[in-house]
């Protein structure tokens, strides 16, 4: 029986990814801040864009190559940034880099990774991203982006929405710490996930390893929260004046994450950033936020620049809904690792050409032969 017919939807995929993950790591993936409320809403309005469906049309293949940054992809997806990826499935930011490099979309990795830009870098192809979490430092700063720039990473990801830990209860709950520190309680849930407890045994116990160089006076501080690691010990809150600075340091292409104003974007774009991310950080940051499809129309109205668009991601219709709504691209994390927990390594594969095959048999359906007729087709 082929994947597609046991695993057709990110739904079959994230059922069966609970089951073979430790409950403490699941609670890290899949949950959001305070009472979700931010998550589900960017569910919900999603799912309240409509499409006129449109007919005879007669047959047609939908383009879905996008062009951005002036690099073609052969889809107009990508694989977002997500911290401490390969806790979630062991090795999984190389997994997920070389998944993406033969499927022609963007890896992106996270500055909290538990792999290093040297590791990764020649599985991303000369095309990576590197998300930074802003350091203090000055001289962190410009080590870390010739770190990415030397191995491959040509798009750096501003995230400037995290400018304090949220307090992520469902994770709290759950005795997640960083590094982890595995107490009875979640020893036994190891031992109901065999595959993921063999990986990680072979890979060595998660830690966020391009920080390794830069905490060494930190090593006294033990097992942090979860929700304050290391990570906050070396990060800022940026203002303007940093992100002048980044776009000053930083030679090759820049992007601002975690963008829900449009007047932020505004002035991004004032100060020569090159993308606006459009987020509410999948509702993990703030329970009390518009979704982030809600927040997408005006800040394409106040900007030329490229726009990308993540949270709430569910399937290829809902990437043909933030296309519509005017973002040039979208990025996707949960997924990818609901697919490496249930597949292992078949599963990002499997998950581009599931998100591919609902794209074509939603654009038949609406009669789009490209991702440009598709605003046309919303009701």
């Amino acid at each position: 029986m082929s994947l597609h017919s046991r695993y057709p939807a990110i739904s079959d995929l994230k059922h069966r990814a609970k089951r073979r993950i430790p409950h403490f790591v699941w609670e890290y993936l899949d949950s959001a801040t305070g009472d979700h409320k931010t998550q589900q809403r960017n569910r919900a309005m999603l799912d309240k864009l409509l499409f006129e469906p449109s007919v005879l049309h007669g047959e047609f293949e939908p383009e879905l190559r996008t062009s951005l940054f002036g690099v073609d992809h052969a889809l107009p997806f990508g694989v977002a940034p997500v911290g401490m990826s390969g806790l979630i499935w062991p090795d999984a930011e190389r997994k997920l880099a070389r998944a993406a490099t033969v499927a022609k979309i963007p890896y992106c990795l996270s500055t909290v990774a538990t792999q290093t830009p040297e590791y990764i870098g020649p599985d991303v192809g000369g095309n990576g991203w590197f998300q930074l979490y802003p350091p203090r430092d000055v001289d962190i700063r410009h080590d870390m982006l010739k770190r990415a720039r030397d191995n491959g990473f040509s798009t750096l990801v501003l995230t400037v929405d995290v400018p304090v830990a949220s307090r992520r209860e469902r994770q709290t709950r759950s005795g997640l710490t960083n590094p982890p520190r595995l107490t009875p309680r979640l020893l036994a849930q190891v031992a109901r996930c065999p595959v993921w407890a063999a990986g990680i045994a072979k890979t060595g116990m998660p830690r966020m390893r391009t920080l390794d160089k830069y905490t060494a006076d930190l090593a006294d501080q033990g097992a942090l929260s979860s929700t304050a690691h290391v990570g906050y010990l070396l990060r800022t809150a940026p203002d303007w004046e940093y992100l002048q600075w980044l776009r000053d340091a930083w030679h090759g292409t820049l992007v601002v994450k975690g963008v829900m104003r449009a007047a932020d974007a505004e002035k991004m774009q004032s100060c020569g950033v090159d993308g606006i991310w459009v987020s509410n950080h999948a509702g993990r940051q703030f329970d009390g936020a518009l979704s982030s499809i809600e927040a997408l129309p005006s800040i394409r109205a106040s900007t030329t620049l490229p726009i990308i668009f993540d949270s709430g991601i569910e399937g290829g219709l809902d990437i043909l809904r933030a296309r519509a709504l005017g973002a040039d691209f979208v990025m996707l994390a949960r997924a990818f690792h609901y697919a490496l927990g249930a597949l292992g390594d078949a599963g990002p594969a499997h998950l581009v050409d599931m998100l591919r095959l609902d794209m074509i048999a939603n654009m038949g359906q609406l009669g789009a032969r490209s991702l440009d007729n598709l605003a046309s087709r919303l009701i």
